[in-house]
């Protein structure tokens, strides 16, 4: 007796899972970027005229007040605007030294308030070399 052979399909890989794969891992990447631009404040100085001293480098405490009234302590955003977690973070980048040059980066359109703020929290806790950074009429 003579049996048929069965019909065998061509071998072929299936891309789909793999496009799907590749698809969230794009999602996942551009998602992923896009959260290192929101930790940075971007601030827009007052001018001011005059000569500045330049700080010894590591004898700075740098606070940024961004236009909308958020803090970051040398370059690391606060997680409250109220003055008790200020203060905590103050605490923790100074190392408890309160002779550091301490520097006030606000932007122009932020709220007087959160300056204020800045200010009296490191009043509060001993700062007392304070200096408000701003721009030269150059733009620098």
């Amino acid at each position: 007796m003579r049996f048929r052979r069965p019909n065998q399909d061509p071998l072929e890989i299936n891309l789909t899972p793999l496009i799907d794969c590749l698809l969230f891992l794009l999602i996942f990447f551009m998602l992923s970027t896009s959260f290192t631009k929101a930790s940075r404040l971007h601030l827009t100085l007052p001018q001011a005229h005059g000569d500045a001293a330049a700080p010894l480098p590591g004898q700075l405490l740098e606070v940024s007040v961004s236009r909308g009234g958020h803090f970051a302590v040398n370059g690391a955003l606060v997680s409250g605007t109220d003055e008790a977690s200020l203060q905590e973070a103050l605490v923790k980048a100074s190392a408890g030294r309160k002779d550091l040059d301490f520097v006030i980066a606000a932007d122009g359109a932020s709220p007087h308030q959160s300056v204020v703020t800045v200010m009296d929290a490191a009043g509060q806790l001993g700062f007392v070399n304070i200096s408000i950074s701003t721009r030269t009429a150059d733009g620098h």
